[in-house]
This record gives structure tokens, sequence and C-alpha cells, in this order.
């Protein structure tokens, strides 16, 4: 397969879906927006990945980048590719079909638990996915679902944390792909936003609670697998 990364900022890359990708000697292909806002061309692509970023989806006048690459989400969605949206990729997708993305009212920055709701989900992915877990999260904006997606992640704050449409289209709110290094490189770049508040961790104590990162991992693994498991 022919794996296709939108990046929006050199500090939010793929993680762990690089070590997927090898597993399964897949192709690994980007387009790096902040380097190169030229349209990419999408044909041979099997699988798009959409990755996080500190920008809203709203701010295309300050990234103009962003009108095209909604128009190449939607296309890619259209002509039945798969596609994977983390964060910021996943509220590119759901205003790519539609659906409005908007300022939350809280904050989730740090290590926070998801439940999840498996009762709607086709039974290869509702297998895969425990009651609930501890994730990284790095969100202001929350979005409302697309038309015909199944919601079936949430916590407290944020109602819609992750979303599934059919067997071909996902968003994540928060960060499964997370790796020690990339971990360190969003707080790094991102210490101007760890202000105190209810779902704000400090530095330190996001930084300490690298356990999660293995069982966050496996379970972004499984979704992978689970995405292009029936790809003919």
């Amino acid at each position: 397969m022919l794996i296709h990364i939108f990046q929006h900022v050199p500090f939010e890359g793929p993680g762990c879906i690089i070590d997927w990708a090898n597993t399964h000697h897949h192709k690994v292909s980007f387009t790096k927006w902040y380097e190169n806002p030229a349209r990419p061309d999408m044909t041979a692509v099997d699988l798009l990945v959409v990755m996080g970023g500190p920008m809203s989806v709203n701010d295309e006048t300050v990234h103009s980048w962003l009108k095209t690459e909604k128009e190449c989400i939607r296309q890619a969605i259209q002509a039945g590719k798969r596609v994977l949206g983390i964060c910021l990729g996943a509220q590119l997708i759901a205003t790519s079909l539609g659906a409005r993305v908007y300022a939350n009212t809280q904050k989730e920055i740090g290590w926070y638990p998801v439940a999840y709701s498996t009762a709607l989900l086709p039974p290869a992915l509702a297998v895969e996915l425990p009651e609930a877990q501890t994730v990284f999260h790095w969100h202001g904006d929350t979005f409302d679902l697309p038309a015909g997606a199944t919601c079936f992640a949430s916590t407290a704050v944020t109602p819609n944390q992750a979303f599934l449409i059919g067997h071909q289209v996902m968003g994540l709110q928060y960060h499964f792909e997370v790796t020690p290094d990339s971990l360190n490189e969003m707080v790094q770049h991102g210490m101007d936003e760890l202000v105190p508040a209810a779902y704000v961790q400090d530095a330190d104590t996001i930084r300490a609670e690298q356990r999660y990162l293995e069982g966050s991992n496996i379970t972004m693994y499984r979704l992978l697998d689970f995405l292009t498991s029936n790809y003919a």
C-alpha cells in the first residue's frame, strides 16, 4: 500500500504510524503543508493520514493551503480511499464533510481517560477496544459529527472524541501515535499553552506519564489494521 501523510508542523509527525507502516512493508510519502503547499497527486494513495497541528481548521486567512487540503480530503473520501485523521486531522475530516468545528468549553491537554462505546461499531473494530483507556490529548477545538458518522469515544468535556464512517474513514481527537520523542517535541513547542486549568496538565506531569504510550501505540496499530484489513 501507499500511505500518504498530511503534516502541518514539523513537531507533529506520524510517530508510531511509521513503525506500523515499516512492519507491513508499506510505502510512505508526505505532503508537508508548512514547506510546500502545492496540491499533491493523490491518484496512487491507498491510505491518507492527516496529522495534528496548532492551527484551527478555520484559519484559512492565515494558512491559505487549508482550503486546498480540505478539498483533497473530501476528494479522497469520495474516491473510496481510507482516511485517518488525528486531532486537527479529525477536525479537517469533519469540516471537509460539512460538519461544524468550533472552540470547546475547555482545552484538554495531557493524559486523560476516554470511554469507548462500541455497540454500533463493526465487530472487527469493537473487539479491539477496551471499555476505557488513558490517552494523550492536545486540543482546544471540537466538532459536530459528520453525516453518517458513528461516535465511539468520549470524555467528560468532549462528547465527540472519535468517529467512524463505514469501514473507510476514522477521526481521532487524541493522539495514539505519540512516541517518547514526539511527545517531547509537542511539549517543547507548546509550552505557552500549558496554562493551569481543569483539564490541562503541566509539562512535568505529561512527561512523567509515559507509561501509557505502549498501550496507545498498540491500539493505534489495531485501528490501522482495521482500516486497511478489507482493502482490495
